[in-house]
């Protein structure tokens, strides 16, 4: 309750009686200490082999679940392969880790209704994703026929209550990069959802004012998104400030100022239909600093400390938990986490790189100072 605050508190920006009776708030002299139930990432990245002992630490260490992507070399396209997959992700976790890998299959034109079935009755896979082929990182095996050789697996997943998770751009060529997932709502989501009004979808790492609104013109808990911390808190002029920046680079790329605010505005304020989800995709320094250099950001050791400072500048740390913590658990309809973390807002700054065996890891804001620093309670 906040009737226990401690003042002075310089750093509030927002109403105290936002507060009264949903989450503890404690302020001690110049810091403040935020208390949230743990929460979960609902599109994460963790590669394999070296990588993935190398990186699953930072997600684990404040995570409590994860939506674990499947594009790896080769596709994770079967249960059995989604079961395998999570064993190894369990192998390299810290010691005394409660992290919960929640697998998902990748989506291709010879997926099976049966697969959807198996899937189903896993307890191990929580949804497919779909990659229009050639849309991102290992998406060349991805569907290039949704309404045609995929409509009977759309139809179990349905059935089976299985969410279709979706990288929203199409990748015709002759759109331009910044339009593509405004082409692919006008051509393919909102297609699919009249189609399968029945089918849960999750419009993954939203870009624009286009998928905001989109999703907002759905009904709740039908369509929802996730959104990350790189499309809250920067544009596309953070690709070329100071020349070209590859490790702001990622898919889908950078939009204008007016789709973030969008963005911003939609997830501040309070809806139920957007949710966590970090997209965090690490690749090793070499292969983002090229002549061709991957897409990803890697923000799994700073996502939740941005997070708060997003909805700390729009005054709204009162709807933060239900970001983190609330709205993800809800539409996939999985219990709420019952653990706890603590947000504190004190100042730290980024390393400046990750090292491993393997080579080097440019964490989102490297270098820079952050205001607040999350620990598990």
């Amino acid at each position: 309750m906040i009737k226990s605050l401690v003042l002075p508190c310089k750093a509030l920006k927002f109403p105290l009686e936002k507060f009264e009776g949903r989450k503890q708030l404690r302020c001690r002299g110049p810091k403040m200490e935020l208390t949230l139930t743990q929460p979960d990432d609902w599109h994460l990245h963790l590669r394999d082999g070296d990588l993935l002992e190398g990186v699953v630490s930072h997600s684990a260490s404040h995570f409590g679940r994860a939506i674990v992507m499947p594009n790896l070399k080769p596709p994770v396209t079967t249960t059995a392969a989604a079961v395998a997959y999570r064993e190894s992700i369990l192998k390299v976790l810290p010691v005394n880790s409660n992290f919960t890998p929640l697998m998902t299959l990748y989506l291709t034109d010879k997926t099976s209704p049966e697969e959807i079935k198996r899937a189903r009755r896993s307890d191990v896979v929580f949804a497919v994703k779909l990659y229009p082929a050639g849309a991102t990182t290992n998406s060349q095996d991805g569907v290039t026929d949704l309404f045609g050789k995929c409509l009977p697996v759309l139809e179990e997943m349905a059935e089976q209550n299985m969410p279709l998770l979706v990288h929203g751009e199409v990748t015709d060529t002759n759109v331009d990069i910044f339009d593509r997932e405004k082409v692919f709502i006008e051509t393919i989501l909102k297609p699919l959802v009249q189609r399968l009004p029945q089918l849960k979808v999750v419009m993954e790492h939203i870009t624009t004012m286009d998928a905001v609104r989109f999703v907002e013109s759905c009904k709740e808990g039908s369509v929802a998104a996730t959104v990350t911390p790189q499309h809250l808190l920067l544009n596309r002029n953070s690709l070329f400030q100071g020349g070209l920046q590859p490790h702001n680079y990622c898919l889908p790329v950078l939009k204008r100022e007016i789709h973030r605010d969008a963005i911003v505005a939609a997830v501040t304020g309070g809806s139920k239909r957007f949710f966590l989800g970090t997209d965090s995709a690490p690749h090793e320094r070499r292969r983002k600093e090229c002549a061709c250099g991957c897409a990803g950001i890697y923000n799994a050791p700073v996502a939740l400390s941005l997070y708060a400072k997003v909805f700390e500048d729009a005054g709204a740390l009162d709807k933060l938990e239900a970001f983190t913590s609330f709205n993800g658990p809800d539409f996939y309809g999985l219990p709420r986490n019952t653990s706890k973390i603590k947000m504190t807002r004190t100042p730290w700054k980024v390393p400046e790189s990750f090292s491993f065996s393997f080579g080097n890891i440019i964490p989102m804001f490297a270098g820079k100072t952050l205001e607040w620093q999350p620990s598990v309670m």
